[in-house]
């Protein structure tokens, strides 16, 4: 389709790297964005006077948009789709039933459990006294039932940290209303793997690993992510058969027998156990920042892709994956994860060369330059033909580019792969 117009919904960097991959489409699409940032504004048309889903869908009817592409997962659990799938508009994203897999953790470990989805054991708690009555073990895994933006996690190795945990949980009511699940401490190396999913067909994608924790050497509290690793080399193949027939395969056709029909990007949070691999978590939207690792990896048409795939179609002649590593690199805000630092002058993004640099929180100041807005400020993402000169390009740009109390770790794509 030579005209092609299609809207993201979303404003991190996740956002903005799909918004790159779709302009760098051969189809050459006219991309929108909705709430969107000063960054992506700088690549697709941004929405006006849009404040809410039903503004959205009346301004994507308007201007004849052809896709909506869900970035976000709050606005899936808002009903994004839904609302589109009504008024006859093609969504890339699951309807709200479908998104529950990530908006309820306990309504996952159900799913996995009827369908016999590897997974750790777990029990579902709705105050602080049954809480500490089913930790019988250390370290356990402590996670906030609904949607917490990637922080009402905690790996807790004592009685200490599960205490404080519990009080953010239940005393201060840090994440809202809604139970705790006490799940089993799974060990060994985690891998992210995406699959496209429209309805009973799926494609699984390039693997990616990300660094969850502040520190380096995996120390520090739990973060949205502080930065990833992708390359079609990152597992092997006898690996990937495996989690693809006791996971990925049985999850899409759970979702079928459960009659949860699902069309839109699919993350699967693995744990590569002794005992196999098992599922830490899904996501019902592309993973952040392993997005910003896998897009610049994609060679094709995924804005062709992503309008067949929302009639139902899976092409898997679309695009490929360049046989290259790629490293995400992210800088964090003074005080991330607990708190955040707006309004700081980011220096040196002239200064980058071979990288590319996706916006999670940032903003235009008066002056011009861009300024920290949020936790997670920025990812600078470098490819290279193996992973240690991906890993030293996305470092030499990356300290290029600064800001006062920048935080940043110096191992990704270095941990985890002696």
């Amino acid at each position: 389709m030579s005209d092609m117009k299609v809207i993201v919904v979303g404003k991190g960097g996740r956002e903005h790297a799909i918004v790159r991959a779709l302009k760098e489409s051969p189809s050459v699409p006219q991309v929108y964005a909705w709430p969107g940032s000063d960054a992506i504004f700088e690549l697709a048309q941004p929405t006006t006077d849009v404040t809410c889903i039903p503004e959205l869908l009346n301004y994507i009817k308007s201007e004849k948009i052809h896709l909506c592409v869900a970035g976000e997962e709050s606005y899936l659990m808002e009903g994004l789709s839904d609302a589109c799938e009504a008024t006859g508009i093609p969504c890339w994203g699951p309807k709200r039933a479908g998104a529950m897999l990530e908006g309820s953790k306990e309504f996952a470990k159900e799913f996995m459990v009827r369908h016999n989805i590897p997974t750790g054991g777990y029990a579902s708690v709705s105050n602080i006294d049954d809480a500490r009555g089913a930790i019988t073990s250390y370290p356990c895994v402590l996670k906030y039932d609904g949607l917490a933006a990637g922080k009402g996690v905690a790996v807790c190795p004592d009685q200490t940290s599960a205490e404080s945990f519990l009080k953010e949980v239940f005393e201060d009511a840090r994440f809202g209303d809604g139970n705790l699940l006490i799940e089993e401490y799974l060990e060994g190396p985690e891998v992210s793997i995406f699959a496209m999913v429209a309805d009973a067909s799926y494609q699984i994608l390039c693997p990616a690993r990300d660094y969850k924790r502040l520190e380096d050497g995996d120390g520090g509290p739990n973060t949205g992510g502080m930065g990833a690793v992708a390359s079609p080399k990152l597992l092997d193949a006898d690996l990937l058969a495996q989690i693809e027939k006791t996971i990925v395969r049985p999850t899409v056709d759970g979702l079928q027998k459960d009659k949860n029909p699902y069309r839109g990007f699919l993350y699967f949070g693995l744990m590569l156990t002794t005992a196999g691999p098992k599922v830490i978590e899904y996501n019902c939207r592309f993973g952040d920042p392993e997005c910003q690792a896998v897009m610049p990896l994609i060679e094709g048409d995924l804005a062709g892709y992503l309008l067949k795939a929302a009639s139902g179609v899976l092409d898997p002649s679309y695009f490929t994956f360049q046989d290259l590593w790629s490293v995400c690199v992210i800088l964090a805000s003074a005080g991330y994860p607990a708190s955040s630092r707006s309004g700081d002058v980011i220096r040196g993004l002239d200064a980058v060369k071979e990288a590319r640099v996706y916006h999670s929180g940032t903003k235009r100041g008066d002056s011009g330059s861009f300024e920290t807005n949020g936790g997670r400020v920025l990812a600078v993402v470098a490819q290279g033909t193996d992973r240690e000169s991906a890993v030293e390009r996305a470092f030499a740009d990356a300290a290029n580019v600064d800001f006062e109390g920048a935080l940043r770790r110096s191992d990704i794509g270095r941990l985890h792969f002696n």
